[in-house]
């Protein structure tokens, strides 16, 4: 059977600089196993395959795959496919707004501006931290081949996907890791993390406020190229951890330059606390999947 399918990458609005997600539309008529087996063999760090809505106020419903397993939630692939549905005419935004339901829950999205120039944003669902216990924190400094700053202390953070999530010395500590993969592995099984996000500040004046790098690799995604989800972490951790004075309630992430990406997160945490997370997208692929 045809589904329509889209590519889109996301966090830019130029092609094959952001993070793709491929985007299964109609897909009331695959089970979970189907899914799975797509998502395996699309290999991006997500798949999502879209449904009609069950919950009251919902556009449309999501349901989000690793190449090995399925997410409540992620960042990228709901801004991908909040652009697929526009783009399709399978959602509408009414008054800028859109309503994503997916495993989480009902997520809220903006949408402002058209065509290259729209700008989609999330909010990001309620967080939970976890401390993590000092042996964990020498773990990580060692499976990273670099010290993690004290204070804030590295934790798990917990938005659908579980991050652990930590800050370096400088944007340049970020861009120069060399994490350990096969122990970060066992790390993210033994704490049940999706993985692990690292930031650390660019000096005054640099292309972005911080460098940001997020690893999965227990999750099939050695590195994605740029992610919502921890960057939605590394806000909550920043807003948690007295950092705002040093990054604004707005600021510009920048991730993906070690894979030959150049994405652009934009972040605003308001006053209430509430974490947004945008950027633009563009579709790379638009044609039909048989399955």
């Amino acid at each position: 059977m045809p589904y329509r399918f889209k590519q889109v990458d996301v966090f830019t609005a130029k092609p094959f600089a952001g993070n793709p997600v491929a985007v299964i539309l109609d897909a009331d008529g695959l089970d979970g196993a189907a899914m799975q087996r797509i998502a395996n063999w699309t290999n991006l760090s997500e798949t999502t395959f879209v449904l009609k809505p069950q919950q009251a106020g919902a556009d449309y419903r999501v349901r989000i795959f690793t190449p090995r397993q399925e997410l409540p939630f992620a960042g990228h692939p709901t801004l991908g496919t909040a652009h697929a549905v526009l783009d399709a005419g399978v959602a509408v935004a009414r008054e800028g707004r859109l309503v994503q339901e997916c495993n989480v829950g009902l997520v809220n999205l903006a949408a402002s501006g058209a065509g290259a120039e729209r700008v989609l944003t999330l909010e990001l669902p309620p967080a939970t931290p976890h401390a993590l216990a000092p042996a964990d924190l020498d773990e990580l400094s060692s499976v990273l081949g670099a010290p993690v700053a004290a204070a804030p202390a590295p934790c798990l953070i917990d938005v659908g996907p579980r991050w652990i999530v930590a800050r370096l010395q400088d944007a340049a500590a970020v861009a120069g890791l060399r994490p350990d993969l096969a122990r970060m592995v066992a790390l993210e099984t033994r704490l049940g993390a999706t993985g692990v996000t690292v930031f650390g500040l660019h000096p005054s004046g640099g292309p972005a406020a911080i460098e940001v790098r997020s690893f999965a690799p227990s999750s099939g995604v050695n590195e994605d190229p740029v992610c919502g989800s921890g960057n939605g972490c590394v806000a909550v951790f920043a807003r948690d951890g007295g950092l705002l004075d040093a990054l604004g309630r707005r600021y510009v992430a920048a991730q993906g330059g070690q894979v030959g990406r150049a994405g652009r997160v934009m972040v605003e945490i308001d006053g209430h606390g509430i974490v947004r997370l945008g950027g633009q997208c563009v579709t790379c692929v638009d044609g039909v999947l048989s399955a």
